[in-house]
């Protein structure tokens, strides 16, 4: 079964999907820029995004309308509206993000399917994180960007960036992508869907994997990723085009601080309470097996 009997959807529909993943995912990338970020050495601690809302969406509908509403929303949102647009540099963005919201849309064949959400959390953080880390090295590598943490020792940049990428895979791939898609998803399947007009997926379709990652797909992914990677190339080399800054967000940081502060403990607590619950369920399970016995 091809991905288009089995996600059907009308020409409205695919622009409402398109406007409700751009609009979610744009406003969450505003609140993540005012989230504040810890620095140990050249390691960045923080939230680069809030996964789950584009991870949720590829699975309860087409993958490649949330894929791109994702990637456009991060545009316009976190970068025109808040003043940090990268120019042709956001291309390079634009391209991992969508191929990796994509792909991971493709491997959620059942919605209610916890392995198949799981994999397709850490597949598709995975791929955003491992393309930009390979853009990253690349520049390095190349010369187009300095790198200073060891001098005169270029492998230094493919620990650190190694690093960062397991950083990622941790905040941003289970943190706030792996948990919540899992504890969501089912929550959410057959509820979100009748608001747009449409019914849910088929949770009992049988598809194989191999219907959907293609070698075409593949050889996609692959000139896309270098195209994004030149791009990023040009954008470094004070070639960048429509780069456009604004001040008013440092303006404002050190006054908005407890936004982000506060923004952390109530993930603190969102997971601790989360942590609970799953500890006392597992509990009362286990006393019913007891009495049962």
């Amino acid at each position: 079964m091809s991905i288009n009997k089995e996600r059907k959807l009308t020409q409205s529909q695919k622009m409402m999907v398109f406007v409700l993943s751009m609009s979610l995912f744009g406003l969450s990338k505003m609140i993540t820029e005012l989230l504040p970020s810890n620095e140990v050495g050249p390691i960045e601690f923080s939230i680069s995004y809030f996964a789950f809302i584009p991870l949720i969406l590829a699975a309860l509908f087409h993958p490649l309308y949330v894929a791109v509403g994702a990637s456009v929303g991060n545009i316009v949102f976190a970068g025109l509206l808040m003043g940090d647009f990268g120019g042709i540099g956001e291309i390079e963005g634009f391209i991992e993000f969508t191929l990796a919201i994509y792909v991971a849309g493709l491997l959620v064949r059942n919605p209610l399917s916890k392995v198949q959400l799981a994999i397709a959390s850490l597949v598709g953080v995975g791929i955003d994180q491992l393309l930009s880390t390979i853009v990253d090295i690349g520049k390095v590598w190349f010369g187009v960007e300095g790198f200073d943490a060891v001098p005169g020792l270029p492998e230094s940049i493919v620990v650190l960036e190694g690093v960062s990428f397991l950083n990622e895979m941790v905040i941003t791939g289970v943190l706030v992508g792996l948990i919540p898609t899992l504890i969501l998803t089912p929550k959410l399947y057959g509820k979100i869907e009748p608001l747009l007009g449409m019914r849910p997926r088929d949770a009992k379709v049988e598809t194989s994997i191999g219907s959907y990652i293609t070698p075409g797909l593949i050889a996609t992914i692959v000139i896309l990723t270098f195209v994004g990677m030149i791009a990023e190339f040009i954008a470094e080399m004070d070639m960048n085009l429509a780069f456009w800054s604004a001040d008013f967000i440092n303006q404002f940081a050190d006054d908005q601080k407890w936004i982000g502060y506060s923004a952390w403990v109530i993930l603190a607590a969102g997971a601790t309470f989360i942590i609970y619950k799953l500890v006392r369920k597992k509990g009362s399970g286990t006393a019913d097996l007891d009495q049962a016995a």
